[in-house]
């Protein structure tokens, strides 16, 4: 099945606006990240073209502002990394959730997050690190921040290539 230009054509003319961004998902578009999330939170209105199967006729490339790529990978169709852009935006818009929830996430400063622990404080000979228990809101904020470089080394040194 290959997505044919005329409905995608005439669907995105109705819908258009002078505030539209058109985002094409493909195999071959920009690979999409956090950074483009925040991009994309500052846009009025974002028109989502995804295809299925084979794809879309390629006439229809003419109409995006950019073409994403969630990752290498294929799915069946473009639903899904339409949902997963969506749900990126959307958790960044003011109001959704609040901002501190998002502000040191993974990906926020390049680093990934840092390590998290529930009750109880020791579980199967494993304990939750002192720090965390101490109440001193410096040092624990040295520790994660310690921590989150040290998982990033260790599990996606590329973060740490990347300019910011």
């Amino acid at each position: 099945m290959v997505l044919m230009p005329e409905p995608i054509f005439l669907a995105v003319d109705d819908i258009k606006t002078d505030d539209s961004t058109i985002i094409l998902l493909t195999p071959q578009g920009v690979k999409y990240n956090q950074k483009e999330a925040k991009k994309l939170v500052l846009k009025k209105h974002l028109i989502i073209i995804c295809g299925h199967y084979e794809g879309f006729d390629e006439r229809i490339r003419a109409l995006a502002d950019i073409e994403y790529s969630i990752g290498d990978y294929i799915l069946t169709g473009g639903e899904l990394a339409s949902m997963v852009i969506t749900d990126s935006v959307t958790r960044l818009i003011d109001g959704v959730i609040e901002k501190e929830s998002y502000e040191n996430d993974t990906f926020e400063n390049n680093l990934l997050d840092y390590p998290v622990y529930t009750h109880p404080k020791e579980y199967r000979g494993m304990s939750v690190p002192d720090v965390l228990l101490s109440g001193h809101h410096e040092n624990i904020k040295k520790w994660r921040y310690e921590e989150q470089v040290k998982r990033t080394k260790e599990r996606r040194p590329d973060l740490l290539e990347e300019d910011d």
